[in-house]
């Protein structure tokens, strides 16, 4: 089965209508499905990027091709300056921020005794640090304007589910966990959510080693209570939900899709 954006090649929703968003590593993957999934609601976004600058330019053509309002900015989410441009470009363009989506992520697939200090400065900078600044910056920047907003964080069902033989990327989910259920209190009395989105496994490239091989897909879909991987659009749907009001009233949570397999299987 192969999910379907239902808003793809229609004309754009007023759902995110006057909604600024940024979604950090949207040129590919799930960021790229985010990116187009915000645009289709209404929203204006800014597509960090950190490579591949002629991904981006195809995505701001084909936002522009049906109406939508997008821009890119090369930004290493690791590097606290490049956050805070990433933002001052945003408002500087847009006059505000209202959604700030982490999405850009790292692994090395390392265990705890081959970990170098390396690799665990490249996941845990990426992963963890970045999000915990871009959450400060954004949310400053919403309680400045006034009026509230977003902080959606693509986090794993690793977060809570233990993944050997890729420790530092485990490790920079769980804390992920804590700093959305911490941040979200703390940030509550300004109007301003955090909440995590906890995929599964994803069609994405970074599994294309498992989709390209028959028994290895196989032996995953039959751990999925739902039988497949998820499509990235499955996963920026939801994004877009928690994006609007609609979802005024959750907070510091994540929210799992997965299809079901946490709840079914030992370990992934």
């Amino acid at each position: 089965m192969t999910a379907v954006n239902p808003l793809a090649g229609k004309a754009l929703s007023s759902f995110l209508a006057g909604k600024v968003a940024i979604v950090t590593g949207g040129n590919s993957g799930i960021g790229k499905a985010i990116v187009e999934q915000l645009a289709q609601l209404g929203a204006k976004v800014v597509i960090d990027y950190r490579s591949n600058p002629e991904a981006t330019e195809d995505l701001e053509e084909q936002i522009g091709a049906y109406g939508g309002c997008s821009f890119g900015v090369q930004a290493d989410v690791s590097k606290l300056e490049d956050l805070q441009r990433l933002i001052q470009a945003a408002v500087t363009r847009y006059g505000r921020l209202d959604v700030m989506v982490n999405n850009a992520g790292v692994e090395t697939r390392t265990s705890i005794l081959d970990t170098t200090p390396e690799d665990y400065d490249k996941v845990l900078n990426v992963n963890l640090r970045g999000v915990f600044f871009s959450t400060q910056y954004a949310a400053r920047q919403m309680i400045s304007q006034g009026g509230g907003g977003r902080v959606i964080n693509i986090s794993s069902v690793h977060e809570d589910w233990p993944m050997p033989n890729n420790t530092p990327y485990c490790l920079s989910k769980g804390g992920m966990r804590m700093l959305t259920r911490t941040a979200g209190v703390e940030l509550a009395p300004h109007g301003v959510t955090v909440v995590n989105v906890g995929p599964g496994a994803v069609a994405t490239p970074i599994n294309d080693a498992t989709m390209n091989d028959p028994k290895l897909l196989a032996q995953l879909n039959a751990a999925i209570p739902l039988g497949r991987m998820a499509q990235p659009e499955e996963i920026a749907a939801v994004v877009g939900f928690l994006a609007s009001d609609a979802a005024s009233y959750i907070t510091a949570t994540t929210i799992f899709a997965d299809g079901g397999i946490m709840q079914s299987s030992p370990g992934l």
